[in-house]
């Protein structure tokens, strides 16, 4: 199962200059509640943008690099394809585990026909942002899970944590 786990403000936009463009502490905690145990699949770029390899989570890296790939032949914690096709492969073996796709759009524009479930953080605000995620039509997936918060002291903008699933699970 393939499940995008990613915020957005109100323009649908998701980074800038390799970050994301808003502090939201909650949104940080939700992160690493719906990923802790889970291996997160992401693109070199966004690889790049964490602080560290995060623990508890194995890190599946798509990139074109040989020499990324060579550095992190030894590291447990990472798997690097270099291609779609390895990765398709990857996913069609251990299609029973729960994959968070983390990003980037390259990564969340591949796996459009497959996820099974997104979990967005919506942020009632608009930033200054370069990248935006790619369109998903919600008319194929049912919005089962919504919790609301306003801003506090620790965040600044209101959001939302949405948890929708597909509606056809049958999508190959």
């Amino acid at each position: 199962m393939i499940t995008y786990v990613w915020a957005e403000d109100k323009k649908h936009q998701i980074g800038y200059q390799g970050r994301l463009p808003w502090h939201l502490p909650a949104d940080l905690k939700y992160f690493k509640s719906q990923t802790m145990g889970h291996p997160i699949l992401m693109g070199r770029k966004t690889f790049d943008s964490l602080p560290h390899i995060l623990p508890g989570r194995h890190h599946l890296v798509l990139t074109h690099s040989q020499d990324f790939k060579n550095k992190y032949k030894d590291n447990q914690q990472v798997t690097v394809f270099l291609n779609k096709k390895e990765l398709y492969t990857y996913l069609e073996k251990n299609n029973d585990e729960d994959i968070c796709a983390i990003g980037g759009v390259s990564i969340f524009k591949i796996l459009l026909d497959k996820v099974d479930c997104l979990k967005k953080t919506a942020i009632d605000a608009s930033f200054k942002a370069d990248t935006v995620m790619p369109q998903i039509d919600y008319s194929k997936f049912v919005l089962i899970k919504e919790e609301k918060h306003e801003a506090d002291n620790k965040n600044e903008y209101a959001y939302s944590f949405l948890t929708y699933v597909r509606k056809d699970k049958d999508h190959g």
